[in-house]
């Protein structure tokens, strides 16, 4: 299969989510060149760039460019699940195969799409177990008024109702929107043991600004009593909120650049060989950078860019990665991740407290999960690392009926 194969890739790196599409470009750009330089591979990866601008009239038309116009058959692209949602049935009426490399709030199955990014058992699962246990079971969710958010939230509730808890408010923005000064109010009033937060980009900025500032006035809200959790929280971010603000704030991922490993190391100065010394990693690079290395290990397999090869190549691959080794899921085309709890630094990175000892079979419906043992402690199994319970099996395997595929 010697030549050139085009690859699509669709990030906004202009609007609101701005610092995380920059991230997840880069960390393709970056994959893209290590394949071309590797005489392993027998073609070269060629990229074709759209910004949407977070537009979702763009993303559906930028797809469709690629696909019909252009004939590319592989698109890597969209962090968030509307702009996912917006473009699926493109590939699905031109047969294209998208690779989505971002943490998403699960529920869904495409056979026309590739998930890079965590699954909600690899995110908000030990999320959710570390909050009720280490600080209650009362919850406060505010989040950008769109499917992440809305998913998100109804997993967390059933989780802190499992462990005899519940949502004491739910409240929701528009995307973008800095008008946070209402939920600072709301939050004085309902006085929740923790506040788990799943805005995006310039909403997520403002909102955890004004807390600090009211943490800074009032200590009884100061982030080390009452924590702003967080299932995308990503170090790019941390340098458009600032050092001030962003101190203390928890984030659950898979990836963070603090990560100590011999690959993150050759990931981050590649990285910032390319982009620049004070640039800075994130999951959601390595995200998009995983879904390249994916992309072309499952091309070298198949011999053709044909998607229903390249699909039955790419189910079982795997690479070793920054964050540790990733496979994709046979079953159901997520992949193996290793999820982590982290805190901010004052320094734009994370101090990570807690790690999955190995990775974690993706479980996008959440059928074997027990929600009253999420996040259950254990033993540690290496010096970052704290065992992880939150994908275990629920007893006999039972499905939770609380949690059901809900369309948006």
């Amino acid at each position: 299969m010697a030549g050139k194969v085009p690859v699509g890739l669709v990030f906004s790196i202009t609007g609101p989510y701005s610092a995380v599409s920059s991230a997840m470009l880069n960390g393709a750009l970056l994959a893209i060149d290590q394949v071309n330089d590797d005489p392993a591979y027998d073609f070269d990866l060629e990229p074709h760039f759209i910004d949407p601008a977070a537009s979702l009239e763009a993303y559906r038309s930028a797809c469709e460019y690629f696909l019909k116009q252009l004939g590319i058959s592989h698109v890597i692209g969209c962090y968030t699940s509307i702009s996912r949602k917006e473009v699926i049935p493109c590939f699905e009426k031109y047969d294209g195969l998208l690779w989505y490399p971002s943490h998403y709030e699960g529920f869904e199955t495409s056979g026309n799409v590739i998930y890079t990014g965590a699954a909600p058992n690899q995110h908000i699962l030990p999320l959710a177990g570390h909050l009720a246990r280490d600080y209650g079971t009362r919850a406060y969710c505010v989040g950008s008024n769109y499917v992440w958010a809305w998913e998100n939230n109804r997993i967390l509730r059933d989780i802190m109702a499992a462990k005899g808890g519940g949502v004491v408010s739910e409240k929701y923005v528009p995307v973008g929107s800095g008008d946070v000064e209402h939920l600072i109010r709301d939050i004085v009033r309902a006085r929740p043991d923790f506040i788990f937060s799943t805005l995006i980009g310039d909403s997520r900025y403002a909102f955890v600004r004004a807390f600090q500032a009211l943490g800074r006035r009032e200590p009884a809200f100061a982030v080390e009593r009452l924590p702003i959790a967080d299932c995308s929280l990503s170090e790019p971010e941390l340098l458009r909120i600032g050092p001030e603000a962003s101190r203390g704030l928890i984030s659950s991922s898979v990836y963070f650049q603090s990560i100590e490993s011999d690959c993150n190391r050759r990931f981050i100065e590649r990285y910032q060989a390319r982009f620049g010394r004070q640039a800075v990693t994130s999951a959601d690079a390595e995200a998009s950078y995983i879904a390249v290395l994916l992309l072309a290990e499952a091309l070298r397999a198949a011999g053709t860019t044909a998607i229903e090869a390249v699909r039955a190549a790419a189910l079982g691959c795997g690479v070793e990665a920054p964050q540790g080794r990733v496979t994709i899921d046979a079953e159901n085309a997520h992949c193996y991740l290793t999820p982590r709890l982290a805190r901010a630094r004052d320094d734009h990175q994370f101090e990570i407290f807690q790690a999955a000892p190995e990775p974690v079979k993706p479980d996008p419906y959440l059928v074997w999960v027990d929600l009253g043992e999420a996040g259950a402690p254990a033993e540690p199994e290496r010096p970052e690392a704290a065992a992880w319970a939150a994908g275990a099996e629920a007893p006999g395997g039972a499905r939770r009926p609380s949690l059901k595929l809900v369309k948006s």
